[in-house]
């Protein structure tokens, strides 16, 4: 009954702030307010408030809610420790298949594949300017990455 008494009170105040936001031209913001207000008296009316009052009471219903608190840090607690792992056992199994693929038995191919132009031999033979070895290095990695 105090609870019931205290919802409404709370609903006028609420709508009163509604009506003097919006003499105040702050037409969204009354609307807002009037709805916010209007939360407590509904709960009330669909007697979500008798029931909070009797479950606050009950030392079953708290119970119950240690119960599921319980459920949850297990939940949380596996979920933690699957994520450091990296994931289930089974997909753990799959990764540690996938690594033997992840790494190309051809890694001096070119990873793109055959360009579209035609490789012309000036572009792979040594300069005839300066000396021989300066550019060996860079043209190594141009011929590996397929420019």
């Amino acid at each position: 009954m105090i609870a019931e008494t205290v919802c409404s009170a709370v609903s006028a105040a609420g709508l009163g702030i509604a009506v003097v936001t919006a003499y105040r031209k702050r037409f969204l913001a009354a609307t807002r307010i009037a709805a916010y207000s209007l939360v407590p008296v509904g709960l009330v009316m669909t007697g979500v408030v008798g029931w909070l009052a009797d479950t606050a009471f009950s030392p079953t219903a708290w119970a119950g809610f240690g119960v599921l608190g319980g459920a949850w840090l297990l939940f949380a607690g596996t979920r933690a420790v699957e994520r450091r792992r990296g994931g289930t056992r089974a997909e753990r199994r799959a990764a540690r298949g996938d690594q033997a693929e992840a790494v190309a038995p051809a890694a001096s191919a070119p990873s793109l594949g055959t360009g579209t132009r035609p490789a012309t031999g000036s572009a792979t033979a040594p300069r005839a300017t300066g000396s021989g070895d300066d550019f060996g290095d860079i043209e190594a990695i141009l011929k590996k990455h397929g420019i």
